[in-house]
């Protein structure tokens, strides 16, 4: 059956993505380097994405008082903020 896209002659060239940021460890406690904004114990998760809108964003859970927040550009945001960034146009 023949193909519906016109044969091209030059090779499609890759774009190269940039390198990602280095994984951090849910096993090793000195991997981490955050703290929570609540109670400050040092044991936290961290989570970065890009949010529906663009926005790169941190997620921080607390595994001892789970205390859970939302970063943005250095700004905490509330959870209607990332709701509201994270709803389809």
């Amino acid at each position: 059956m023949p193909s519906s896209r016109a044969a091209s002659s030059a090779p499609r060239q890759r774009r190269r993505a940039e390198p990602p940021p280095p994984l951090g460890s849910l096993t090793q406690a000195d991997a981490v380097t955050a703290s929570c904004s609540s109670c400050g114990a040092g044991r936290v998760t961290r989570l970065a994405m890009t949010l529906t809108d663009g926005t790169p964003a941190v997620f921080t859970s607390c595994t001892r008082c789970e205390h859970r927040g939302w970063e943005a550009d250095g700004a905490v945001l509330s959870i209607d903020d990332v709701v509201d960034r994270t709803r389809r146009p």
